[in-house]
């Protein structure tokens, strides 16, 4: 059973999506505080956090920081600020996905599924599936270890978000193919997600922060202008 946690102050709201959800197969825990949400993480590990940012007790992008120091589960960003500085900010701290207030349960459950179907983890469109493994491939000063979903530089793990790593899963294995910024947004996202071309080039520069020696002379995360980004061994 998928496993979400709902991080919502406004009952009316978080009743919704939980029967929502619920009626999809979720297994649905509600916080109302940031207090609570921190004890639900710790005892549910759960498969996707759905946050809102204005809470009673914390900042909604305190507690998204929070759980990424210790967690790459794929988090979506729920919030009545629709400026694009704000959606860039928590795109920034962690979270993998943004979506304005009032939004349809339709389309929260679809960015839901989405962010789940691009993990690793098993979700109910995916339990028959066949397995697929592949191992990694070492590439001079960085590894990608698709099995347990980690890169290392130079041996040591280094942490990303949901998204970054999808980037970097793509580049890796596509040495040296040229994606452009919206085929990217579709592969860390799938093409139902409401996201702009933007957010590609944040997950970008945090990468190149994480495993570039030089960020702004990048030596494998290649800028391919007018056109989008490469991986280069």
């Amino acid at each position: 059973m998928t496993v979400v946690l709902l991080i919502e102050d406004d009952q009316s709201i978080a009743d919704m999506i939980s029967i929502y959800l619920s009626e999809d197969q979720y297994t649905v825990y509600c916080a109302n505080d940031g207090m609570q949400a921190k004890q639900l993480f710790q005892e549910h590990d759960p498969d996707v956090v759905i946050l809102d940012l204005m809470l009673p007790d914390a900042n909604g992008i305190d507690l998204c920081r929070y759980f990424r120091e210790s967690s790459s589960v794929p988090i979506l960003i729920v919030s009545a600020k629709n400026e694009v500085s704000e959606r860039v900010h928590a795109l920034q701290t962690g979270a993998d996905d943004y979506l304005c207030k009032p939004f349809s349960m339709r389309e929260l459950a679809a960015r839901t599924s989405a962010l789940l179907r691009r993990s690793a983890m098993p979700v109910h469109s995916q339990r028959n599936a066949p397995a697929v493994v592949i191992k990694s491939v070492p590439m001079k000063d960085i590894v990608v270890d698709l099995e347990k979903r980690c890169i290392f530089l130079h041996n040591h793990p280094v942490d990303t978000t949901f998204s970054e790593f999808e980037i970097m899963k793509n580049f890796w294995l596509n040495p040296g193919k040229v994606f452009s910024r919206e085929e990217l947004l579709n592969k860390i996202r799938g093409i139902d997600s409401f996201v702009t071309e933007r957010s590609v080039d944040v997950h970008i520069t945090n990468l190149r922060k994480k495993v570039e020696i030089d960020p702004k002379e990048p030596k494998h995360i290649k800028t391919v202008w007018g056109v989008g980004y490469k991986f280069e061994i």
